[in-house]
């Protein structure tokens, strides 16, 4: 079967396309005719030496990738048959293998794929979307709550305004001005301008605010935390001091690593299904174009997310 295999950490150039014999499956899995394939910035991250590089650089081959939609043409599963239509997460922030033309997954990290979306469109629901859903479920969001997301037009901001909008939030996104009437297009309430916002003398106070940048973003966000709000930050080796610095405003704030899950996958399949989230791709590539969807995730002006196509 063709695969993508990181032969080095470093640039786009250690991304190759080769053959490699098909996996096997174990009780509980499925193999998956892979039709999609979502990146995100944690397969740059570690494709360069960081993310999840220290824990894979044994394995041989190191296959990137863990969002996948596809076709189930091997069952291992009382759960799914041939020929079921899937997607999910798999196996993070193990070694997902996702990067090939046939993946093995868990039962328990996939979900069947909604017949009103298409394989794009699914593989896209993975890992950003299960990023935004558990964080918003660790703030346990309440209907009415003011939400900040910052980078409202990324990969996981433009679903957690989705998500908060759905909980009945009051939801203020972030972005840049380029980007205001798409972040509202999401159901955002407000929009802030992140070049050009006064973060020390806003009056605006959030109960929950999702951290998908860290740095300096964390103390920008500490300035508009209300008091017992929640801070949660994604972006790991950036959010070391979220804790102490959300404790400071008398807050409280989290790091957080999303899971693979196939129960969290239901319930995004269910707001698919009823049109409550919708992905936006901002583009898409052929399966030996990865190298060029890698280099276009790196720029950081991905509107949505990008998505590889077999």
């Amino acid at each position: 079967m063709k695969a993508i295999i990181l032969e080095n950490a470093g640039g786009t150039e250690n991304l190759k396309l080769t053959g490699i014999e098909k996996p096997t499956i174990k009780q509980g899995e499925v193999l998956v005719e892979v039709k999609s394939i979502s990146i995100n910035p944690i397969d740059v991250k570690t494709r360069s030496g960081k993310g999840a590089f220290q824990k894979l650089k044994d394995e041989n081959p190191l296959i990137l990738g863990w969002d996948i939609s596809g076709i189930v043409v091997e069952t291992n599963s009382s759960k799914f048959k041939m020929n079921d239509e899937v997607f999910g997460m798999i196996n993070f922030p193990g070694h997902g293998k996702a990067y090939s033309q046939f993946a093995t997954a868990s039962e328990n990290h996939i979900f069947f794929k909604p017949k009103n979306i298409n394989f794009e469109e699914a593989a896209a629901t993975s890992l950003a979307a299960l990023t935004a859903f558990q964080a918003i479920e660790k703030a346990e969001l309440k209907e009415g709550q003011n939400v900040l997301i910052h980078a409202g037009s990324g990969g996981v901001g433009h679903f957690a305004v989705q998500i908060a909008k759905y909980l009945g939030a009051s939801v203020t996104g972030t972005s840049s001005a380029k980007n205001k009437e798409f972040v509202l297009s999401l159901g955002a309430d407000q929009h802030i301008d992140y070049k050009n916002y006064d973060w020390e003398n806003s009056e605006e106070k959030f109960d929950f605010i999702l951290d998908t940048i860290g740095g300096e973003n964390i103390d920008y966000s500490v300035k508009v935390l209300k008091e017992g709000g929640i801070l949660i930050s994604i972006p790991s080796g950036l959010n070391e001091d979220v804790e102490e610095k959300a404790a400071s405003v008398k807050g409280k704030g989290f790091k957080m690593i999303v899971q693979s899950d196939g129960n969290d996958m239901q319930k995004l399949a269910e707001l698919l299904e009823k049109g409550f989230l919708k992905p936006h791709i901002y583009k898409t590539y052929h399966f030996k174009e990865m190298s060029d969807a890698h280099e276009e995730l790196e720029k950081g002006r991905t509107v949505g997310k990008i998505v590889v196509n077999f």
